[in-house]
């Protein structure tokens, strides 16, 4: 807990309750030469004021916002202490909340002359805006878990949960004359340790005797520094500041970040910008966190509501190795559950002979999950108490062997009968023309039965992963289905919230969620890679291209544990005997250059068919593969720094780094040909932290663990030449 310190001996500026318990900002100190991807910073987060209380400081080393609290709470400052840049360039409120169809900006101030940068001598002239919800109460924390983490997997990086660092509260009201009166505004800010990251949200609060309604809002807004100053449009896009990342947990339909957030996430014109380049003063750099719809809640008195929450991330760099290092980091801060990671198959018939044996293979090889798979015939709404119970006996002989089962649903991208059970389309009043072609509604009755089914049936049975398919991608319905939900104003919003709130109760259950769509920030394990599902019918040597190709695309942005690939081990989707490995020992050599080509970087695959092997020496190759990846999960489950991507005419490779751990890095190469290839690669080890000299030694699933030899390191840069034979990897650790 941030201490507080009591200083009656300074004179507050700010009568704020809670400002003047906090300590005194210490003097400014030197950029950090620290990097703090490679070491962590010097010290943690924390909340300061300044001398005469008049404004606070969220500092973690790493990045500064500055708070103003007199004569209002408004944000006056945002800094990157690495580089010492200010990103921020004029003061916004700090939310802004449509009730009952007025508009109310929460905190902020006026009196800005100019909008493309601010000088500390105007803040101190600037004034409260007349009528906006003012700011009346500061308190300070640590952060707290939005959501239960029920751990489970323990090959999961041990990392903090809720994420250590700080935690600021600011109240803001209005006059007891207002038409709001009994309504209180709280911005919520959350700085983490050890990154140039925070959270932020809102609570609206009914304290009044009639019931608010919550036409919209917005939770954060930020004027930043544009990117480029652009006099003409030309019809080109504009890019948007490229210094701040943000993302919400408001985010679907889309397997990256920037298609899924487009919902909550938007960088806008500024109208009082009136300086800027842009002739049409067109330029994007105003940030604006909230839905494009809704939410439309109705407050009830004594009740609150909770927005989405955004996540900031302060870039220091425009290079696109370290803009992917940062976002991975925040992963792994803010949605922790991301570094679960099973090797897991999919049987392909949920008989029970075949699951059983599926089981038993996974045992026998060291896979830690089966999962019932889309056309297997498993039916997860079938809640008959025979079913259960078959599917509870099933559980329960997994468990017996080390092994978790799960099995798979799909939600949207299918219609429903009766007709008003559907999404129904605003501008058709009929179902489909929906994102996914066909949408069940969550808030019909048979939505609310269907998660129920959910609901129930992991409570009965001990599964332990649900792959959602088709989740909720934000199909707006014109359905009013009391009590949940009006029409479309608010349809978004309800679904949304009921989906991930059913989310949040499998993650605090330890219920694995393989979902194809961005819902990590929310509760979800895994989503795609990103792979062409037709790519699985090609010749098997074409698969073994696209499998690297496609991890080494989506670990720009994802780590390896966030993204699941494919193994068609029988046929899928066509292509024939070319396409698939049954028979498995007759195929040998491309199983293993597909175990190589995922467990290598780090990422599992469906392995679907309804074996893992089917001689003793198909076992013994998926076991060896298998033993190798456990032994050094931690390292090829760290980060990936991108080499050369597979394109079948030369070697590719990727190197893991893992700064704290002993061994630092594992160099994985790969070779397309039919011919042994010598290469001699040129390695910048800096995400490694080795300095000086580096241990050297090659490990194999085969061969064994190599003898380590000594390299000097020039400029932390290894020269290192590596041979690998045909269609085979190489591997070498460094420490």
């Amino acid at each position: 807990m941030l201490p507080h310190l009591l200083l009656a001996a300074v004179s507050v500026h700010a009568d704020v309750p809670g400002v003047a318990d906090l300590p005194i900002t210490p003097p400014a100190a030197p950029l950090s030469t620290r990097d703090w991807l490679v070491e962590p910073p010097a010290r943690g987060a924390r909340i300061t004021r300044s001398e005469d209380g008049a404004q606070l400081v969220l500092d973690n080393g790493l990045i500064r916002r500055t708070i103003r609290v007199a004569p209002d709470g408004a944000t006056v400052g945002l800094d990157d202490l690495t580089t010492g840049a200010s990103l921020l360039r004029a003061v916004r409120p700090e939310a802004v909340v449509v009730l009952d169809g007025e508009r109310h900006e929460v905190g902020g101030l006026t009196g800005q002359p100019n909008h493309a940068f601010l000088l500390p001598g105007w803040v101190e002239q600037m004034q409260a805006q007349e009528g906006a919800f003012h700011l009346v109460s500061v308190e300070t924390g640590q952060p707290t878990e939005r959501l239960a983490w029920e751990r489970v997997r323990h090959h999961a990086a041990e990392l903090a949960w809720p994420p250590e660092g700080v935690a600021l509260h600011m109240t803001h009201g209005r006059t007891a004359s207002d038409s709001t009166n009994g309504v209180t505004v709280t911005v919520h800010y959350e700085l983490y340790d050890g990154i140039p990251a925070m959270s932020k949200w809102i609570t609206v609060e009914n304290r009044g005797e009639r019931p608010v309604e919550i036409d919209s809002f917005k939770s954060e807004i930020l004027a930043v520094v544009e990117d480029t100053s652009r006099v003409e449009d030309r019809g080109l896009p504009y890019p948007t500041p490229s210094a701040l990342h943000v993302e919400t947990d408001y985010a679907m339909s889309g397997m990256t970040a920037a298609n899924a957030n487009r919902h909550g996430v938007h960088w806008r014109e500024d109208p009082l910008y009136g300086t800027q380049v842009n002739y049409l003063r067109n330029t994007p750099c105003l940030l604006e966190v909230g839905p494009e719809l809704g939410p439309a809640q109705t407050l009830e008195p004594g009740a609150t509501f909770e927005s989405m929450r955004a996540f900031l991330l302060v870039q220091d760099s425009t290079e696109r190795e370290r803009r992917g290092l940062a976002r991975r980091r925040l992963y792994r801060t803010v949605a922790p559950w991301v570094t679960e990671n099973p090797l897991m198959m999919h049987v392909r018939f949920a008989d029970d002979a075949t699951v059983r044996r599926a089981i038993d293979q996974c045992a026998e090889v060291g896979f830690e999950m089966v999962i019932l798979t889309f056309g297997s015939g498993f039916n997860i709404e079938d809640d008959r108490p025979e079913a259960l119970a078959r599917w509870k006996e099933t559980a329960d002989y997994a468990a017996s062997k080390g092994i978790e089962i799960g099995g798979y649903s799909l939600l949207s991208s299918r219609r429903i009968s009766p007709v008003e059970d559907n999404c129904i389309n605003p501008e058709t009043g009929q179902p489909g023309a929906a994102i996914h072609g066909n949408c069940p509604a969550l808030a019909s009755a048979w939505g609310q039965q269907y998660l129920a089914k959910l609901r129930h049936f992991f409570d009965e049975t001990g599964f332990r992963l649900l792959e959602h398919d088709g989740s909720y991608p934000g199909t707006l319905d014109a359905a009013a289905r009391p009590p949940l939900q009006k029409g479309v104003e608010d349809s978004r919003w309800v679904q949304w919230r009921l989906l991930t709130d059913f989310y949040a109760r499998c993650r605090g259950a330890g219920v694995y969620l393989n979902v194809p769509d961005y819902y990590y920030l929310a509760g979800a394990n895994k989503c795609g890679m990103g792979y062409r599902e037709v790519n699985w019918s090609l010749p098997r040597a074409q698969q073994v291209l696209h499998t690297r190709q496609n991890i080494f695309d989506g670990t720009w942005e994802k780590t390896p544990s966030m993204g699941w690939m494919f193994v068609p081990l029988t046929e899928y989707h066509g292509g024939g005997p070319a396409a698939t490995i049954e028979p498995l020992d007759r195929h040998l050599d491309h199983y293993e250059r597909m175990l190589a080509s995922n467990l290598g970087l780090g990422v599992q695959a469906c392995y679907r068919g309804p074996r893992l092997y089917d001689t003793e020496r198909t076992r013994d190759a998926v076991r060896a593969w298998v033993d190798w990846y456990k032994r050094h999960r931690a390292l090829l489950e760290s980060d990936l720094v991108h080499g050369r991507r597979a394109d079948g005419r030369d070697l590719d490779w990727m190197l893991h780094v893992n700064p704290g751990g002993e061994d630092r890095g594992m160099l994985v190469v790969f070779n397309p040909l039919e011919e042994p290839r010598t290469r001699t690669l040129d390695l910048d080890l800096h995400y490694t932290g080795l300095r000086g000299s580096a241990g050297v030694r090659s490990t194999h699933p085969h061969t064994g663990e190599g003898v380590e030899t000594t390299h000097p390191l020039d400029h932390g840069r290894l020269r290192m030449t590596v041979t690998v034979p045909p269609g085979g990897m190489g591997a070498w650790i460094l420490r």
